[in-house]
């Protein structure tokens, strides 16, 4: 795991388009999605030697179409300060894995309720995001939790 869990440096954000294209391609099959209330996550796994930086994750972040610039940079701000301080979880998921995450994080609701929408909505799915890297990792461990042995009384 990084040395500094909370950070958010620039080698992490997800700017080459070459990157962003494929998430957003709803014909590819290596596309996953995770939806909690109003944020989605777009994710893919790529090799490392694709993002130019030895990373296991490369993160973008959309406020989504808003009337004004102002209310965009307050939900980007907001989601950026969100992400930062719940993807510890995320990054342990990733640790040691030979490739890299790439993953565009979607704000969906009204600009009056962000902050609160993000507290309650952006964890989760961090959670529920880290849960299925963690599972296509270790496809045995993912269906063994799927499939429980049946118990008899």
């Amino acid at each position: 795991m990084a040395a500094r869990p909370h950070a958010f440096p620039r080698e992490r954000r997800l700017k080459r388009r070459r990157l962003i294209r494929p998430l957003f391609d709803r014909a590819r099959p290596d596309v996953g999605r995770v939806r909690v209330g109003t944020v989605q996550i777009l994710y893919r796994v790529v090799p490392r030697e694709a993002t130019g930086v030895d990373t296991l994750l490369q993160v973008g972040l959309a406020p989504g179409r808003r009337p004004t610039a102002v209310e965009r940079n307050r939900i980007r701000r907001a989601l950026r300060e969100t992400f930062r301080l719940h993807q510890g979880p995320l990054l342990e998921a990733l640790d040691g894995r030979p490739d890299c995450l790439t993953a565009f994080v979607l704000f969906r609701g009204r600009a009056a309720t962000v902050t609160a929408d993000l507290q309650r909505d952006l964890p989760e799915a961090l959670r529920r995001l880290a849960a299925r890297s963690a599972a296509e990792a270790n496809p045995v461990v993912a269906r063994r939790a799927s499939n429980p042995p049946a118990t008899t009384p």
